[in-house]
């Protein structure tokens, strides 16, 4: 008995603790950006793939107000395509991992605990249908921006691209459709997974967003559920996944 009461303290001093992170560490919105507070908005996805999401935008915005150097260029590159995903990873743990049976522990573990972080990458996909076709399977949640909103979140991503001579620095073909890597700015961590990443992006935007909740998708996206009142994530069914071509 006095075991059983042990461990529940134990158990309820640990859930204790997890809240007081959760909420110390939340950061709040700028309500100047979100919700738009008028009819001019547009449009971002947040898509989580399981165990990674990634933000689809309208290709003709990379080319708007906010974007620079990287942005252009990519607008340029993905001329083919009406959207465009992006995607932030560890560079070689990323690179080899196109589907969770291809999971490697020894890489998971070293992308996320190298003493100073890990060099990131940015995967870049041009979507050539509509995102809840492309991909069928993912779990989709729609997020409009202001203008201004979405002037900033061009900025916050701009930035994450490395530049060499000026332009992005492309590193090969990506892991699914047409879809290249990039060398990206900052450090992949436990504390820069992909979904802080994307929430990373939207708090740019104006969203509220808290951290411990978005290191998995599905906390991700719960939380923009939460503090935000977006709709719950939909999942299309109809259609062929995206595929390498």
């Amino acid at each position: 008995m006095r075991g059983l009461r042990r461990l529940a303290l134990a158990l309820a001093g640990l859930a204790a603790a997890l809240l007081a992170l959760t909420l110390s560490t939340a950061r709040p919105g700028d309500p100047s950006l979100y919700p738009p507070s008028d009819a001019d908005t547009e449009t971002v996805f947040v898509v989580s793939h399981g165990w990674h999401s990634g933000l689809v935008l309208r290709r003709e915005s990379l080319a708007g107000e906010g974007a620079g150097a990287a942005l252009r260029n990519i607008a340029t590159r993905f001329r083919a395509y009406d959207d465009v995903e992006f995607g932030w990873g560890e560079a070689r743990f990323y690179r080899a991992t196109p589907t969770l049976a291809a999971f490697d522990w020894r890489l998971a573990l070293s992308a996320l605990f190298t003493p100073g972080g890990s060099e990131g990458v940015i995967q870049v996909v041009g979507l050539a249908r509509p995102v809840r076709e492309s991909f069928p399977q993912a779990e989709i949640v729609p997020v409009p921006l202001s203008r201004r909103g979405l002037s900033r979140l061009l900025a916050r991503l701009d930035a994450d691209f490395h530049l060499a001579d000026g332009q992005p620095a492309a590193l090969g073909p990506g892991l699914y459709g047409p879809s290249l890597f990039y060398a990206g700015e900052g450090r992949f961590s436990y504390s820069n997974v992909c979904n802080h990443w994307a929430a990373g992006l939207l708090n740019a935007a104006g969203l509220p967003i808290t951290p411990v909740l978005d290191t998995h998708p599905a906390g991700l996206l719960a939380d923009l559920r939460w503090r935000t009142g977006l709709p719950r994530a939909t999942a299309f069914k109809a259609g062929p996944h995206l595929s390498k071509p």
